[in-house]
């Protein structure tokens, strides 16, 4: 059986079709999930981009990796050490060496290296083609990469493991003009109200609303690259540089959407081309994505900055030709990591879980839809843009924040997911002892991290000493000003009693 993982980034489920969006922007992936499987409660342990893909390829947390940030000692993997061998144990045990080592033919389509510096990516790749864009490609210059070769390849005298990375909707939104915008008369989800985007224009951090592309709305990589406009003439629907009304909103939805739209359907011809040379049948899919997007949630807009809901939850539909078409069309709502999803696919493959992964198999509770190997709760840790960790659990999802990426969040924010699952009503306050059971999870987590981990140092310590996440180090002072000068000087006094870095 060939393995072909699509990995969207930046794609939130609750923006598909078979997860219940109002929109049609998925008939591709949809197909996909009617003929398999939909996992609900599926999240990443690391965000965003490198920490994500590095966990997902390693089968182990960002605080074994070390692999936390997007810069500084936090974006490397730890050093091995004098033991380490002829090969870097890291490396040898990951995704698709595994696959390789069994004998299948390991292939991947994606920039993501060459982007993020994350060489170690590669293990166990026998072929690496970078699609060229440094991750600024659109989905249709990566298509026809992954459908000649599959053409090329025609059956092949061996099975296949293949990673297909696209980009879109990563920002900026970017569907070329040709693409006309299927949205238009669609309305957007209906949380998003005046009232919250007039709420949110008081808010404050990189990507609010009033400073959408960073931390300021004409940032200076726009004024330094005056031809970005060219390179992507359908400014309409780029994400506007300040949610000022509710026709930027409307904009800032369409363009997320279309972007997804765009990626469905590249994955609708990769499908088609597996279709055409019969391999089809003989291939499991699985479509994910390495983290989501803020819509607005947690006011930030268009990024993935937060250790929340909608940055950590991510699809994962599964169609495996054997094992889910019991299942075909259904959900499944264990909660679980990314990661399990790699350790099950190992077994469902016949192949062995290595021991030193975090991710955990559920292969053998999965045809009879018991729950036996569901986890009880997961920690979510962001340490790019802001500095947090979280705890899901139950219906809840406890946020614990060490810098706030000049978010002006509280040291811990508490939703219900079910009753709120845009994050609109902070209930830390009203249910304290929800909060103190989150924490006493999180010191557990870190205890037992501590004692099983080959390195000791968490890397959530490295990146405060380095004074903070690689986004926001440094932009404090700057940032101070730009709210003062916008009306926001309370919450500027608030960031001047605190040092910078600050760890609340």
């Amino acid at each position: 059986m060939n393995l072909l993982y699509i990995d969207i980034d930046s794609l939130r489920p609750d923006h598909l079709g078979c997860y219940g969006y109002h929109r049609n922007t998925s008939p591709n992936i949809d197909a996909v999930a009617a003929e398999g499987l939909r996992f609900e409660n599926c999240y990443t342990p690391d965000a965003p981009c490198l920490p994500s893909r590095t966990a997902m390829t390693t089968g182990r947390f960002g605080a074994r990796t070390g692999v936390v940030n997007h810069g500084g000692a936090g974006s490397q993997p730890h050093l091995w050490g004098r033991d380490r061998g002829f090969r870097c144990d890291l490396t040898q045990s990951n995704w698709a060496n595994r696959f390789r080592e069994a004998g299948y033919h390991t292939v991947a389509f994606s920039p993501f290296a060459q982007r993020h510096g994350a060489w170690h990516w590669y293990a166990g790749f026998m072929e690496m083609h970078n699609t060229g864009g440094n991750g600024m490609e659109n989905a249709s210059d990566i298509d026809p990469q992954v459908c000649d070769w599959i053409v090329r390849r025609g059956e092949g005298d061996k099975p296949f493991f293949m990673w297909v990375n696209v980009w879109d909707p990563h920002t900026p939104y970017r569907t070329p003009p040709s693409f006309e915008n299927p949205f238009r008369d669609d309305p957007i989800p209906e949380w998003y109200t005046e009232a919250v985007r007039a709420a949110h224009w008081e808010k404050a951090g990189p990507h609010s609303a009033r400073e959408v592309p960073d931390f300021i709305p004409e940032p200076q990589w726009m004024v330094d690259n005056p031809g970005f406009h060219e390179l992507f003439p359908s400014v309409p629907y780029l994400q506007p540089k300040q949610i000022d009304g509710m026709e930027a909103a409307r904009q800032m939805f369409d363009g997320y959407d279309m972007g997804v739209a765009y990626a469905d359907q590249a994955i609708g011809r990769i499908i088609d081309r597996l279709k055409e040379a019969g391999l089809y049948e003989d291939t499991a899919i699985v479509i994910s994505a390495d983290h989501g997007e803020n819509l607005g949630e947690l006011w930030v807009y268009g990024d993935h900055q937060t250790a929340d809901q909608m940055t950590h939850r991510v699809p994962m539909i599964v169609r495996w030709p054997g094992i889910t078409d019991a299942r075909a069309g259904g959900s499944d709502d264990r909660l679980m990591y990314s990661l399990d999803m790699g350790a099950t696919s190992l077994e469902w493959a016949g192949l062995e879980v290595p021991g030193d992964w975090d991710g955990a198999s559920f292969a053998s509770d999965f045809v009879e839809g018991k729950s036996t190997r569901a986890r009880d709760h997961l920690v979510l840790s962001q340490l790019a843009w802001c500095a947090q960790r979280s705890v899901r659990w139950d219906r809840y999802l406890c946020i614990e924040t060490y810098h706030d990426g000049f978010h002006d969040y509280p040291r811990h924010m508490l939703f219900d997911l079910e009753a709120d699952p845009h994050e609109q009503h902070d209930l830390a306050s009203e249910r304290p002892e929800l909060v103190e059971a989150a924490k006493a999870r999180l010191h557990d987590w870190r205890a037992d991290l501590r004692a099983s981990a080959r390195h000791k140092t968490d890397p959530l310590d490295t990146v405060m000493a380095e004074g903070g996440p690689f986004h926001v180090r440094d932009r404090g002072p700057a940032y101070i000003e730009r709210l003062k000068a916008t009306g926001r000087g309370a919450i500027a006094d608030r960031f001047e009693r605190r040092p910078f870095p600050y760890r609340q």
